[in-house]
């Protein structure tokens, strides 16, 4: 690189001009944040465009009203439900079932993955058990638990309680594992030990897991709500799939499947909003 002379014009540097106020700059990583009106909006165009289809190809007459009821007629067999005083019956069980099962499953399940993710002994002892216990299907449960404990209530809410457990166990013990050990030297050096410690230090460094194990336990949850009751229910969500098919009531049938996947889909938008609580309350 030469060296102007001496006395030799120099450039003045040339500036570079500043971006328009209008625009925003750019941050990379960060998406930009849409209006919830507009998530809301994008989120009901496909449930939309799927109830559209629904009624064009029963209009259309590609399949039979016994196979493939039009909408109007699922509606109006939800309608009959309600005016009888049964639909709000089969809801309010089959949430009640879920939502005892989910807080049983997903307790033992945070218990049990904390014993194991934080200690190696315990992880050398459990963890290959529970995870072969992970694989069994929910179906094969049922038998065992009519035999142990029969056909009541408690038996639904335990096959459920164990399905909300392994998403809760696996998330979390996998997570205690990758917990920053300077956070746990940091958390040690103000007194905290054992379940203060886990409390106060480990569990909001994993937050964002714990609440993903949770929202997998929930939708599991309802998931296994069709197994259990089949053990001899004569109420709830499950009960109405199962004796609408055994009778021939595709519309009831259909009726049951919508409101497992609305309800469903509400129970985690609630829990959706407790995380970002915990979030705001622990970030």
């Amino acid at each position: 690189m030469s060296t102007p002379a001496p006395g030799a014009r120099v450039d003045a540097p040339t500036a570079v001009p500043a971006p328009p106020r209008h625009l925003s700059p750019v941050v990379p990583g960060r998406r930009r944040v849409l209006p919830r009106g507009i998530r809301w909006a994008a989120g009901l165009v496909v449930p939309l465009l799927l109830l559209a289809l629904w009624q064009a190809v029963t209009a259309l007459g590609v399949f039979t009203p016994v196979q493939l009821p039009p909408p109007g007629d699922v509606l109006a067999a939800g309608a009959d439900l309600l005016r009888r005083g049964q639909l709000g019956t089969h809801i309010g069980i089959s949430t009640q079932r879920v939502l005892l099962g989910f807080v049983l499953g997903a307790a033992a399940g945070l218990a049990a993955g904390a014993l194991i993710g934080l200690s190696r002994v315990s992880s050398l002892l459990f963890a290959p058990t529970i995870g072969a216990f992970r694989a069994v299907p929910s179906l094969a449960w049922v038998p065992l638990l009519l035999l142990w404990i029969g056909i009541g209530e408690n038996s639904k809410v335990l096959l459920i309680a164990i399905g909300a457990f392994f998403p809760v166990y696996t998330t979390v013990a996998t997570a205690l594992r990758h917990v920053d050990p300077h956070l746990v030297e940091a958390g040690r050096a103000f007194g905290y030990r054992g379940v203060r410690l886990l409390g106060a230090v480990q569990l909001p460094a994993i937050l964002p897991a714990v609440v993903s194990g949770l929202r997998l336990a929930l939708a599991q949850a309802w998931l296994f709500l069709v197994a259990a009751e089949l053990l001899a229910s004569s109420m709830g969500l499950g009960f109405l799939l199962i004796d609408s098919q055994n009778n021939g009531r595709t519309d009831r049938l259909l009726l049951a499947i919508v409101l497992l996947a609305v309800i469903g889909k509400v129970t985690d938008a609630l829990l959706g909003l407790a995380q970002r609580a915990a979030e705001r309350r622990w970030a």
